[in-house]
Order: structure tokens, then sequence, then C-alpha cells
């Protein structure tokens, strides 16, 4: 396993730009440049963080973690739903689908918890017994689990906005999704978070919450995007909450709460990540990989690639 010492000669004194010569139109995303070529879109999965939004970090091997762990998801969970992998080249790149994206992010909470103004749990401490149109008994407290997984929507920002987070029956009224894809989406949705907490569980960790992404490919649903990743998914160290129940975060809210102690909100040039930080938190992200994928991380290297590759020669 990579030292400490290991990851802080890694840590990056400046970030690049992921480029890519001869290719054709680029998106920008938050944590991956997406290419558009032929009729394919090639992901780059590069090191830049996305805690508080617009903020650039200097993770060592986040970008790769990020693309190897996804990787290995979509193989747990690809009888039951299909996703947009094509292969993976490398460590930093996945080829997939031109998925046509569904214009609203999927957010699936297995607990209550949370410390922002629209948090669940700080809507349900100040007596609101149905956040987001979900009706919760009396009597949780913070961190409980809740009596089933629940899933609450929101819109996909523009650059530099928020998400918007719907009810069920906003959404359905604004017609942002057809009822019967609504219904397909949530069965799927709750099927993957319950196979997620199932996982997690094997490796001594809770899985939170976490936000799906779908499209339609030829009118099919299709996971898009990233999958239980640190950045994707929040995740808690399971002995710490049960002896605590003041759970350690091995994503990326670890990063986020260390810039809410410098007093940075969102707003303004964020401070910079020190590099003794940004070891500690690559440490975290990298364990989470280890103990969910059962894998030891090894830079520069793909081992579900072989697996990925093979799978999507006929497709």
């Amino acid at each position: 396993m990579l030292t400490h010492g290991d990851l802080l000669a890694a840590v990056p004194l400046s970030l690049d730009e992921v480029d890519i010569p001869n290719l054709g139109k680029r998106i920008r995303g938050k944590v991956r440049d997406s290419y558009i070529v032929a009729d394919k879109r090639i992901l780059i999965t590069t090191d830049r963080v996305s805690a508080f939004d617009r903020i650039l970090g200097l993770i060592p091997y986040k970008g790769q973690v990020l693309n190897q762990l996804s990787l290995w998801w979509f193989e747990q969970t690809q009888d039951f739903v299909l996703n947009h992998v094509i292969s993976s080249p490398d460590e930093n790149v996945t080829i997939a689908k031109d998925a046509d994206p569904l214009p609203v992010e999927v957010v699936v909470r297995g607990y209550i918890t949370g410390v922002t103004s629209t948090a669940m749990w700080t809507l349900y401490e100040a007596g609101d017994r149905h956040p987001y149109g979900i009706p919760l008994p009396d009597g949780l407290q913070k961190n409980d689990p809740l009596p089933h997984p629940v899933i609450t929507p929101t819109t996909k920002a523009a650059d530099g906005g928020h998400d918007q987070r719907l009810t069920r029956a906003e959404l359905l009224d604004q017609g942002l999704v057809q009822p019967d894809l609504w219904a397909e989406i949530e069965q799927v949705a709750v099927a993957l978070f319950l196979r997620g907490q199932e996982i997690a569980a094997r490796g001594g960790l809770i899985l939170v919450d976490t936000k799906y992404e779908f499209g339609l490919v030829d009118g099919q649903l299709t996971l898009i995007d990233e999958i239980h990743t640190p950045d994707s998914s929040r995740y808690w160290i399971k002995e710490t909450y049960d002896e605590k129940r003041n759970p350690q975060h091995f994503d990326k809210e670890y990063l986020r709460l260390w810039f809410a102690k410098q007093g940075y909100t969102g707003e303004g040039t964020p401070p910079l990540i020190p590099p003794e930080f940004a070891a500690e938190v690559a440490g975290r992200y990298i364990t989470a990989y280890e103990k969910l994928t059962g894998q030891e991380f090894i830079p520069g290297e793909l081992p579900a690639k072989a697996r990925i590759i093979k799978r999507m020669e006929h497709v």
C-alpha cells in the first residue's frame, strides 16, 4: 500500500490542463473533460476536485481512483442496469457511449445527516417531517439510518449555479421526466444503492448517500458519469459510527469540512490546499477504493480494464 510519504511526493506543484490534440468537440466538466469523437464520447478523468463548486485541488492519484472505481462499480451492477462504458485504454481514460443525459440527478439517501441549510437533517431538526415531500417519523436523531432509502432528485445546475432539489410531484409536474421512465429510475436507483450498501459493509464502510446520473442510449435507460466514488457518494468508516456516532468521512465531505474550517464558504478565491493535507485526502480516497474493491491501488494500473474491454468488444 502507498505510504503517506509516497502520496506526499506525488502531490503536484501545479495543475496542468488535460488536453488531447486532434480530438473533436471538448466539453468541460468539474472532474472530467469530455470529447465527442464521431459517435463516441471520451471521458478524460483529471485530478480536479469539485468540493465547493469551482474549486480546483491538487490531490494525487484522485483522477485514477475515480476512473478505476467507477469502472469497477459498473462491473458490479451491470446485471440490472446498462452503463455507457465502451472501453478504458488506460488508467485515466474512459471511452463511453454518447448518451442523452436526463435533466435530473438522482440522490438516494440511507441516513439523515448534513449540515447545510437545505440538508435533510437541518430541515427535519427545524420541524419539517416531510422534507422534499418524503414523510419521516418523529424521533430521528442526526446520522440515524432512515427507515428505508429515499430519493430526492435535483436539477442539473448550469455552470456556477446550484442544484434545485425537487419533490417527486414537482419533477413530474414540470415534465422533466415522464412518469413511466421515472418509475423505472426509482426502482433501478434503489437497487443500485442497496447493492452499494451491501458491498460497502463488507469493507467496513457505510454508504450514506449517493448521486446517480442517467441518460438514454437508443431509448434505453443507461447509467452514466461516475458511480459510488468518494466524489459522488458519502462514505463513513463503520467502526467510528458504531463507537462514537461521529463517523469519519472517507469522501469529498472531508475536504469540504476542511475548507469550512478555513472560513471558506464557496465565494471568492479558495485557500490553497497544503501538500500534507492533499496527501491525507489522497490516502482516504485510496483507502475507500481498497476497502470497496478488496484490491490494492497501484498507480498506473487498471485492474478492471481487461474485463471491461472484453465485455464491450461486441457492443
